[in-house]
């Protein structure tokens, strides 16, 4: 196990406890000031979350909390029992976002402390919270810990509170958060303990919240009560089934599998309870999953979740297109997960995969413009696809019936900064590059480094130390597994680093270092065509495009003259760029040639299937020629960043193309 760092002084959502056993923490105040990121921030920050509490009203969320307070009459409003999570949510993006201050600033704590007065107001004396129950709907409390989700919603509850405690160092809704704590630990436990339940929420989420709870007050019967969530899963409490996480204890468990928010939900805790215990078997375990879920069950895009109906990861491989799931939230809970096991290891592949699933199966999940949404992100949309209207659609939405993805995009941007570097008490860790200023510790002493980077519009890393300690420490860059040709040199003279050790992931620059000392790191983002490992079916025979972390698709608006079903990709036709600066908020694209085909005609003109020629005994020449298609016509097909898809029109997109 890694060794024991110091408590962390992180403000981010997740810190460190005084024993965690990790190889990194997270650094303290880490910023982001220019760049893509902030570009997309901002967005959050000017648009979405500001329209929040509005939606919240629209939808009943905040009526229900003022109904159970006794406050406003009327029947319950919405469809689900964890509807309430919704508002938690937004209050975890709304806090984060209030630690960065800036413009709005003061409306949104307003808005922030009206909302909590709410969450404060409809909580029982004995600390229970959930305005379903209160209001009537089902049988009761904890009735049903399949579907009613009340330790989910509990959950979230915890994360905002500990976040609005970080950012501002309010204590009215962590006191509303630590008494349904307090409640949930005199019902659950184990046989024998006299608690009356021993069971768990079939939606983990408190698990996790309940690590954090820990770190933020201390009391260790917060991470006791995480421990005893995760091991009761697999035991048949909730039916035995893998979509709940019933089939198997976690410590014995080969791959991810049954509802992939849940599954990962459970892994972020699990690497959360290793972190703070020390525990090997849940450190392994973690390990071994995240390893499954990466390399058979996560699509290109980083996205995970393969079935529409139950949510849920599929067989090794498969990894469809247009129904992929790849529900926004679950590329969440991927990065959280990562992000845990990239703290605990120290090991750059974690951070590579979030790199993948940030740019795009993440980032797919909200409009450029912060209005629209998309709860499933598929990696095709065919010609002719009909919108069902629902939540599962392949159309941006502005609010969901169940709409868990928009407020968890929210907190995930307004928090970002958390995710990008690291330190290890002897200097620190760049996972993700993004202009900003990061603080490492070097043996107590501070290493403050500034990036300056268009990153990932161009592979330049400007690295400049703005503080440092008279001994030396060690700077490392990850380069990402994408990544085949990179350089290290300064800035002053363009000379190579001399040094610099390249090891799993990591390049690692330990020195002397003094103020005002650059560096420049620039990473090749030629585009490249990749294809997939022969046994994901739905790919094989087929290429996609990527360009550095990006990986890019097709739309069928800049494809004029027909739709994407037909056309393939010539890879023998070099790819290039094309700056498109008026483009979706300013991209890069790649062009590629290709060839939109003509559907050869059959010989009775309506079945769909035929013979390839070659393997027909009775085929004539004749046969032959009107069994092949002509070969089509030549075009240039025009890549976008998969991020920025759907933001223009309706049309057909697509990630994977034929190269036949």
């Amino acid at each position: 196990m890694s060794r024991t760092l110091s408590a962390s002084t992180a403000t981010g959502p997740v810190r460190l406890g005084p024993q965690a056993r990790a190889a990194l923490r997270p650094t303290a105040a880490p910023t982001v000031t220019a760049g893509f990121w902030t570009d997309r921030r901002s967005t959050n920050a000017g648009v979405s979350i500001p329209q929040g509490p509005e939606l919240l009203e629209s939808a009943g969320n905040l009526h229900n909390l003022r109904l159970v307070a006794g406050k406003e009459d009327g029947a319950f409003e919405g469809h689900y029992p964890f509807v309430d999570s919704d508002v938690y949510k937004w209050l975890e993006a709304a806090s984060w976002q209030l630690a960065q201050g800036g413009a709005g600033s003061g409306e949104l704590a307003a808005e922030v402390e009206r909302i909590i007065g709410l969450v404060a107001d409809a909580q029982e004396e004995d600390g229970y919270l959930n305005t379903w129950f209160q209001a009537g709907k089902g049988e009761g409390r904890y009735s049903d810990l399949r579907w009613g989700h009340e330790l989910y919603c509990a959950g979230h509850l915890i994360q905002a509170a500990v976040a609005h405690h970080r950012a501002t160092g309010g204590e009215q809704l962590l006191t509303v958060a630590r008494r349904f704590a307090d409640h949930i630990d005199t019902v659950f436990g184990p046989e024998g303990s006299g608690r009356p339940i021993d069971s768990f929420d079939a939606h983990p989420e408190v698990e996790t919240a309940l690590v954090e709870l820990y770190r933020e007050t201390g009391e260790q019967r917060y991470l006791d009560l995480a421990g005893y969530f995760v091991d009761r899963h697999g035991h048949g409490l909730q039916g035995g089934e893998p979509y709940c996480q019933d089939r198997v204890p976690l410590r014995e468990a080969d791959t991810v599998e049954g509802h992939a928010v849940r599954q990962l939900y459970l892994l972020a805790a699990a690497a959360d309870l290793a972190t703070e215990t020390g525990e090997e078997a849940l450190a392994t375990a973690s390990e071994r999953l995240w390893h499954a879920m990466a390399t058979t069950k996560t699509h290109l895009t980083g996205g995970v979740g393969a079935h529409h109906d139950k949510e849920d990861f599929g067989d090794p491989y498969e990894l469809p297109n247009e129904r992929a799931y790849c529900e926004t939230c679950a590329a969440i809970a991927s990065i959280q997960f990562s992000w845990r096991l990239a703290l605990l290891t120290g090991r750059a592949r974690y951070s590579d995969l979030i790199e993948r699933t940030l740019f795009n199966g993440f980032l797919a999940g909200v409009s450029l413009d912060g209005e629209t949404w998309l709860y499933v992100n598929p990696l095709q949309v065919r010609d002719g696809y009909v919108d069902d209207g629902g939540d599962q659609s392949s159309r941006r939405t502005r609010w969901f019936r169940c709409a868990c993805c928009p407020p968890n995009v929210m907190r995930l941007l307004a928090s970002l900064e958390h995710y990008l570097s690291s330190t290890d008490g002897h200097g620190l860790q760049l996972h993700q590059y993004a202009s900003g200023r990061f603080t490492g510790d070097a043996d107590g002493a501070s290493a403050v480094v500034s990036v300056n980077t268009e990153y990932p519009r161009d592979g330049l890393i400007r690295l400049t130390v703005e503080e440092s300690p008279e001994q030396p420490w060690t700077l490392s860059l990850r380069i990402p597994e994408w990544c085949d040709s990179w350089t290290l040199r300064h800035a002053d003279t363009g000379a190579p680093v001399a040094g610099a050790a390249a090891g799993e992931g990591w390049l690692r620059v330990e020195r002397t270092w003094a103020a005002g000392d650059e560096l420049v790191l620039e990473l090749d983002l030629a585009p490249r065509l990749v294809v997939a490992d022969p046994r994901v079916d739905a790919v094989r025979g087929c290429a996609a495009i990527e360009r550095g972390p990006l990986v890019y698709c097709l739309e069928q608006v800049d494809h004029p003259g027909g739709g994407l079903d037909d056309v393939s990709i010539d890879p023998a036709v070099p790819l290039t760029l094309k700056d498109r600066p008026d483009l979706l908020g300013g991209v890069v694209t790649v062009l590629a040639g290709g060839h939109r085909r003509t559907p050869a005609p059959t010989a009775s003109g309506w079945w769909p299937y035929r013979a390839r020629p070659e393997a027909s005994a009775t085929s004539t020449s004749d046969h032959t020629s009107e069994h092949t298609p002509d070969g089509g016509t030549a075009i240039e097909l025009t890549a976008i960043p998969y991020y920025a898809w759907a933001n223009r029109s309706s049309g057909a997109m697509r990630v994977w193309l034929p190269t036949d």
